[in-house]
């Protein structure tokens, strides 16, 4: 079987410990389960580049991925699109994701407040309070892993082109 559809058959089997609903911390956790298992694929079990890299698939534009940081349970990654605007380069959604590999959860810490790309904005709900914020980052990123790997992306440091530049 193909690493994209194991990738999906394991994020379909997460099963909740509890009940949770939208919104809530333990949904939240399920979310960065989620994620992980989704950026796992994408990057070949988590093996990112050293440094910054391209990804270039044919039916998107270009994906930039900058290590920022590698400990010994955590790993930082920043993801993003660059558009080219008048005013210089846009970098969008911009996020910064930290893996945590002891826990196997990935979340999305920062990332742009207001998108650039209607498509990002498309994804990004708006919600007020922290655990809100973090539900609408992680969601964005969760459905964005998705997209990315339907596309054909990869962050997986064998496939990727090295960049000079950080991103």
């Amino acid at each position: 079987m193909d690493d994209s559809i194991d990738a999906l058959l394991a994020d379909s089997m997460i099963v909740p410990e509890c009940v949770y609903r939208p919104g809530s911390f333990t949904g939240l956790m399920t979310i960065y389960e989620s994620n992980y298992i989704k950026l796992r694929a994408l990057s070949g079990g988590f093996n990112l580049p050293d440094g910054a890299a391209v990804s270039s698939a044919p039916r998107d534009r270009d994906l930039y991925c900058e290590l920022v940081a590698r400990e010994a349970y955590t790993t930082t990654v920043k993801l993003t699109y660059r558009f080219d605007e008048p005013g210089g380069i846009v970098n969008d959604p911009d996020l910064i994701l930290r893996i945590y590999h002891d826990a196997r959860l990935v979340e999305a810490v920062a990332g742009r407040a207001r998108h650039h790309h209607v498509k990002l904005r498309e994804l990004d709900l708006s919600c007020g309070a922290e655990l809100g914020r973090r539900w609408r980052i992680n969601m964005m990123l969760n459905k964005w892993l998705d997209y990315l790997t339907d596309v054909g992306h990869t962050l997986d440091a064998a496939r990727l082109t090295s960049t000079h530049t950080t991103v």
